[in-house]
């Protein structure tokens, strides 16, 4: 019954006719084995319907998507885009803002950096946050809490050259390997690697996987890039052309 209806509602819908002119309950059994076989003629000598059909319902997913997308977006706006607990790059005055939530263990996060960094460079006008967001086990945990701790131990700019040189980091992320790689940046390993288990730095963590699934967000990379969310890695001119659409969107 369900699918002779579906079929009839789409000959229907086919032939400028309302659905709820489709009344099959009061056909007989006769009439609706007549109207099913009417139903599947049509449909094997115009399948291009079918193909319609699919592509108007896939079409108004996506719309869909985007409306539940926005209004997530405004609901935690102040998360996303002014929170104090978060490294801000770039613009601080940008039009644009770029927020990422990134893995250090992830090799997509890997691939997506070199291009931020060029889209932040080259645009000048874009204000980039990093969301710490750990989920691919441990060695993305302790990475996370050492690059936050760094920020807390020794501020933004000693944040952002931890950050580069744990999103290019080979080997295990161990409290030996960081206290070396902080040395060897100049800045005190000891002070980092003892602020790493804080309540503070994992009240950081836990408030970004808080937001991360009201966001949705369940991989890395993800971006907002103003009012569009992109769930996953995006190439260099993907990501200029999204900036160019939201700037002429105003």
């Amino acid at each position: 019954m369900t699918k002779t209806f579906l079929a009839s509602t789409a000959l229907a819908l086919t032939l400028g006719l309302p659905a709820a002119a489709l009344d099959l309950g009061a056909m007989t059994d006769a009439e609706r084995a007549a109207f099913g076989e009417a139903v599947r003629a049509y449909l094997i000598e115009n399948p291009e319907v079918i193909m319609e059909a699919v592509s108007v319902l896939e079409q108004r997913q996506q719309q869909q998507a985007e409306a539940d997308d926005l209004k997530l977006l405004a609901d935690n706006s102040d998360a996303l885009f002014n929170d104090q607990n978060s490294w801000l790059g770039g613009n601080p005055e940008g039009d644009i803002t770029v927020v990422e939530f990134l893995d250090y263990r992830c090799g997509y996060c890997r691939k997506a950096w070199e291009e931020v960094e060029e889209l932040v460079k080259t645009d000048g006008n874009i204000r980039f946050v990093i969301k710490e967001f750990p989920i691919l086990g441990e060695q993305s945990t302790i990475s996370s809490k050492f690059a936050i701790a760094t920020r807390i131990v020794a501020g933004d700019d000693a944040y952002k050259k931890v950050h580069d040189a744990l999103i290019t980091l080979r080997g295990d992320a161990t409290p030996e390997s960081l206290t070396a790689l902080a040395g060897d940046l100049g800045l005190d390993g000891a002070a980092i690697v003892a602020k790493m288990e804080s309540p503070e730095v994992k009240a950081i963590i836990d408030a970004n996987h808080a937001l991360g699934t009201k966001m949705q967000i369940n991989g890395t990379p993800s971006f907002v890039i103003d009012q569009t969310m992109v769930r996953g890695y995006v190439p260099l001119d993907g990501m200029r052309q999204i900036v160019e659409g939201q700037r002429q969107d105003g």
